[in-house]
Formats: structure tokens, C-alpha cells, sequence
């Protein structure tokens, strides 16, 4: 029997696998709720032996989860902690095989990401002023997650020296420290052109003490923006325009990928552009894109609408 520090559980996941913060701090406690039961079910003395827990206790463990009622949202993400959790553990040679690594939520629903329409998008990044520096950062801030299709993280991360405007690519590093090169278009270049050479000059000027003089995207007093910050500007100007209060910098993203789709772009140069590792995730816009021309199929063709009609009317017979 052994037990894990989870500070060292934490450092993997933001140094190995990539993730923020704020995601390893609640994986953390997902672990931590695991250990909880495995008190009770076996004893306080081996609330950490984890190296005796298999796939049958794990599936009791779920089941226990659905009793408490937590949200499936919750439960997803508690899935995916102790997926990570033994995954840390193979790694370090405490256990030879993953028991989470088949769990699966019976029933889950498939949610079809959010996107914006076109019009919404281009009405989104015309929103901030471009004649002050905060204005500035915003227009960029929007340019580049809706041109680029890059995560928040890997936004906030960016540094001046990842861009290569006379190429239109930037440098990105995303989950798991895997580099990746995305493109984005003569408006995004205007964009950085403007903030790099006004705004961010200023906000540099702003700059008390110590900061990253190497980020792109700077606060009014020159310290690199936070996620939570970014994510603040995308909803406030989501707001602006009548969008959902859901809308966030993840909209943008699923949003560059269903357009691309809509457009014709190819299934795996899309994958690529976002970094995922599985052609699978990529595939859920494939079901956006056929839910959009439904819709407009249901709303513009004749015989759709006059199905529509009779369905509501309702016949005998069928």
C-alpha cells in the first residue's frame, strides 16, 4: 500500500500534461473525494491505496457518484481526474495498468458545441474601440481566437516572439507541451500590427515593477493578462451584441472550426489547426455543420416546409 502527494500529482498535470491551474486544483479534490470513499468502504487506513483499486470498484465508485446526484458535467469531470490520476501512477511504475482508462458514462449526452454565425462573429470583433490601447488588445484578443481556433490557455500564453506576420503563423503550445503552427488572416495581422505598435507600447509604459515584458497580450498596468481576464472581454462584448451569456473565448474556437467545415476545409487539417489528438473530437462539427443546413433546409425549401405543415396538422394512417 502507498499513497501519492498531490502536489507532485498537480505539478504532472500542469508540467506533463498541460493543463491550467485551476484544472489540477480540481482534480486534485476529485482525488481526494475518491479517497473518501475508498475510507469508507475499506477502512481510514487505506484511503489511499490506490493500487488496489480496479475497475469493478471504480464502477461502484460511479454509481455512488450518480446516487449523490451530481451533475453529469460533474461526474465527466471526475472520470476524467481519476483517468489522470492512474495515469500519473503507471508513469511512476506505483501500478502496470490504468483501471480508469475504459470507464464510461452510461447515457451521456452528446452536446453539439455552441458556435456563432458569421454575422455574429465579424458584428463580435468589430466591437472595441481601435482608437485606445485597451480597445486595441480587445479587437486583437478577438481576431486571433476566432482567426486562429486556439484555447484561451494557449492565447494567454503567447509571447511577441511567437508571431510571424510577414508569414501570417503564430507558435502555440498547447496541452501537453505540444507545439503547433496556426495561420490567421489579413485582419488578425492588422490587429497585432496596431496593438504591438500603439497599445501594447503603452501598456508597457504602465508597467510597475516586475511583469512579462515578453507577452503579448498585456493589462493596463503591463502585467500579462489572465485567462479569467480574457474570458472577461469575450463575454462582455458577447453581451454587446445579443449573444448568449454563455459565449466564451471555447464559442470562438467551436465557431472557426464549424465555419471552416461550412466552408469545405478538410476534417484532419482542422484537427491539426486545433491540436486535437484524436480525429474523433474533431468529428462532433461534422454534426454541427449537418444541423445547420437542416435547418436551413427546413427553413427555405419548399416541399420542407409543407412536411413541416402536415406533420403539424397531423394525418391518420401513418
Amino acid at each position: 500500500m502507498f499513497s501519492i502527494s498531490l502536489d507532485n500529482f498537480m505539478t504532472y498535470l500542469t508540467t506533463v500534461r498541460g493543463v491550467s491551474k485551476h484544472t489540477a486544483e480540481a482534480y486534485a479534490h476529485d482525488v481526494t473525494e475518491l479517497a473518501d470513499f475508498l475510507a469508507h468502504t475499506w477502512g481510514e487506513d487505506r484511503a489511499w491505496d490506490f493500487a488496489a483499486v480496479d475497475q469493478a470498484l471504480l464502477r461502484r465508485y460511479l454509481a455512488h457518484l450518480h446516487r449523490q446526484e451530481f451533475a453529469r458535467t460533474s461526474v465527466r469531470r471526475k472520470v476524467a481526474a481519476l483517468r489522470a490520476l492512474f495515469r500519473f501512477l503507471v508513469a511512476n511504475g506505483q501500478m502496470e495498468h490504468n483501471p480508469a482508462a475504459v470507464l464510461r458514462l452510461a447515457g451521456a449526452p452528446s452536446h453539439l458545441p455552441e458556435a456563432l454565425s458569421e454575422q455574429e462573429t465579424e458584428e463580435l470583433v468589430a466591437q472595441p474601440d481601435p482608437h485606445d490601447a485597451n480597445g486595441q488588445r480587445n479587437r486583437l484578443i478577438l481576431e486571433l481566437l476566432y482567426a486562429t481556433g486556439m484555447r484561451v490557455s494557449e492565447l494567454q500564453r503567447l509571447n511577441v516572439e511567437d508571431l510571424k506576420l510577414e508569414e501570417r503563423s503564430v507558435r502555440v503550445v498547447g496541452k501537453g507541451s505540444k507545439e503547433r503552427v496556426v495561420f490567421f488572416g489579413a485582419p488578425a495581422e492588422e490587429a497585432i500590427r496596431q496593438y504591438v505598435q500603439q497599445g501594447r507600447t503603452l501598456h508597457l509604459a504602465n508597467r510597475k515593477g516586475a511583469g512579462e515584458e515578453a507577452a503579448l497580450l498585456l493589462s493596463q498596468r503591463g502585467q500579462r493578462l489572465t485567462v479569467r481576464q480574457i474570458q472577461n472581454v469575450v463575454r462582455s462584448f458577447a453581451l454587446a451584441i445579443g449573444a448568449s451569456a454563455r459565449t466564451s473565448p471555447h464559442t470562438l474556437r467551436h465557431s472557426f472550426a464549424t465555419h471552416l467545415l461550412d466552408r469545405g476545409a478538410d476534417l484532419r487539417a482542422i484537427q491539426e489547426l486545433l491540436g486535437h489528438e484524436r480525429l474523433g473530437t474533431t468529428q462532433i462539427y461534422t454534426h454541427v455543420s449537418q444541423e445547420r443546413l437542416r435547418e436551413a433546409y427546413a427553413k427555405a425549401h419548399p416541399l420542407a416546409q409543407q412536411v413541416g405543415e402536415g406533420e403539424a396538422e397531423g394525418t391518420e394512417g401513418e
